[in-house]
């Protein structure tokens, strides 16, 4: 199965634009969202994040997002090791999810993809980019968070300068109809180069 990654920075419409290629019949899993579920249903997971972080990690068996968030975007260290727990956990519970597809290809959707290394399972990369203060605006309105706080989450990510060196191809999610018809051509290149054997 041919693997597709999409990332980008918080705000930049990376969800949106996966929405795109779902239109178009291509299954996408989106990291963020299936390790939020698992972090709430694993057990071993669960104990593995109140063994770093302290029972506050969870109120009444759900994941305490304000603590953990206060926790982990002070510090690099500790969200090096969050993420050290959460990601092998979704990354097999995503190779579960690709044996069970049937389109040509799937969308890995990943806010770090580069980060943690998953870019090296994804045979094609897209980075979704967007001006700082669209993405900023988007998030406050999206989060009914704080100017501040979306910073210190930009900050725990790479540039779109670092991730763009690294990507096949970039979109520029500004205007949502340029978008759409960017995602249009790559999927028929992505298409053209799986009918050729993926060369």
């Amino acid at each position: 199965m041919v693997v597709v990654g999409i990332t980008g920075g918080i705000g930049s419409g990376k969800t949106t634009v996966s929405g795109f290629f779902k239109e178009l019949g291509i299954p996408v899993y989106i990291a963020d969202v299936e390790a939020k579920l698992l972090m709430n249903t694993d057990k071993q997971l669960q104990q593995e994040i109140i063994n770093l972080l302290g029972k506050e990690a969870y109120v009444d068996g759900v994941l305490n997002r304000p603590f953990i968030a206060s926790k982990v975007f002070n510090s690099k260290k500790m969200l090096s090791s969050l993420n050290a727990i959460v990601h092998p956990a979704v990354r097999k519970h995503f190779e579960e999810w690709v044996s069970a597809q049937k389109a040509p290809y799937v969308m890995q959707e990943a806010a770090i993809l580069f980060e943690n290394g998953g870019y090296k399972l994804c045979d094609f990369t897209i980075l979704i980019t967007a001006p700082i203060k669209e993405r900023i605006s988007r998030t406050i309105k999206r989060d009914g968070t704080t100017e501040n706080e979306v910073i210190k989450r930009m900050k725990a990510q790479w540039s779109d300068d670092r991730k763009a060196a690294m990507a096949d191809v970039v979109i520029e999610n500004i205007i949502l109809e340029d978008a759409k018809k960017a995602v249009a051509r790559i999927h028929t290149h992505i298409m053209v180069r799986i009918g050729k054997g993926w060369t």
